[in-house]
């Protein structure tokens, strides 16, 4: 695997194959960046990772200082999971000047869950995307389905902005107990992580409860009993919802009759360690 950290050796890098797959990363890489990297492979063009911790998606007062930087390490594990590429550059390299032009993605898609908890995310989130879109160049380009809000909002930005980008989702890798594998685990103490867990039964089981719902009112109860359930737990949630796939606003009485395909999302704070997760239903 080569391993560069300037446009210029990116883009020579770049010129030895005509197309490429990106798998965009911000390092401290788990089992479920290395099931991106063997999805990348199936494509059969080569594959090109990054790694850059975006100052720009996170708030003023979230954990960017924070924010492990394993380079050694993940760059290890890149080229025994088959990398070709790695591209890492420094903030002095991506953000030579101040980024004063960004993507400010659909309020209507990205100023709700997420993005009313994390106001500025996901305009961070598009402008860096788009950046190493231009950079890159790729012909494919993969992300998982945990962050299933940022997944639809890039695939949102390509087609809005005609890029010649082929988005592919890939499906939450968990581990054992059913937690959504995430860099950010690792700031769970031994009894925080051994409660982790309950998000996600709670998302299961509003999914399960909402088979059963005839009408919005009652979907609104649902979500309201589950943030119920996992404040009394110990948690501090943010969003606890079921709404439409397509374009996660909420489900109407039309969409429940005709069983329209939906995803419960959650959001969730437990001690320091601010999680997210999703199911589809």
């Amino acid at each position: 695997m080569q391993t560069v950290h300037t446009l210029s050796d990116l883009r020579a890098a770049l010129r030895q194959h005509p197309d490429w797959v990106l798998v965009p990363t911000m390092g401290n890489l788990h089992a479920g960046h290395l099931g991106l990297i063997a999805r990348a492979r199936q494509e059969n063009v080569p594959v090109v990772a990054s790694i850059f911790v975006n100052r720009l998606q996170f708030g003023p007062n979230e954990d960017f200082d924070r924010y492990p930087r394993t380079l050694p390490r993940d760059a290890a594990l890149l080229a025994e999971a088959g990398c070709d590429l790695l591209f890492a550059p420094d903030e002095a390299e991506m953000y030579p000047q101040p980024q004063t032009f960004r993507v400010l993605p659909d309020p209507a898609l990205a100023g709700i869950l997420d993005g009313a908890a994390r106001p500025g995310h996901f305009e961070g989130v598009c402008t860096v995307v788009m950046k190493l879109f231009q950079m890159v160049r790729p012909r494919h380009a993969v992300f998982g389905k945990k962050d299933y809000q940022q997944l639809l909002i890039v695939g949102r930005m390509v087609e809005q902005f005609a890029l010649p980008i082929d988005i592919i989702g890939l499906d939450t890798v968990r581990a054992e107990d059913g937690l959504a594998l995430s860099s950010r685990n690792g700031y769970l103490t031994s009894e925080e992580r051994a409660q982790a867990p309950q998000l996600q039964a709670a998302l299961r089981a509003l999914a399960m409860d909402a088979r059963s719902a005839t009408a919005p009112e009652q979907i609104l109860k649902l979500e309201r009993q589950a943030m119920s359930r996992l404040d009394q737990l110990g948690w501090a949630p943010d969003y606890l919802t079921l709404r439409r796939r397509v374009d996660l606003q909420p489900p109407t009485a039309q969409d429940l009759h005709r069983g329209t395909p939906c995803v419960a999302l959650g959001a969730a704070r437990l001690g320091r360690t601010r999680l997210i997760d999703n199911l589809e239903c």
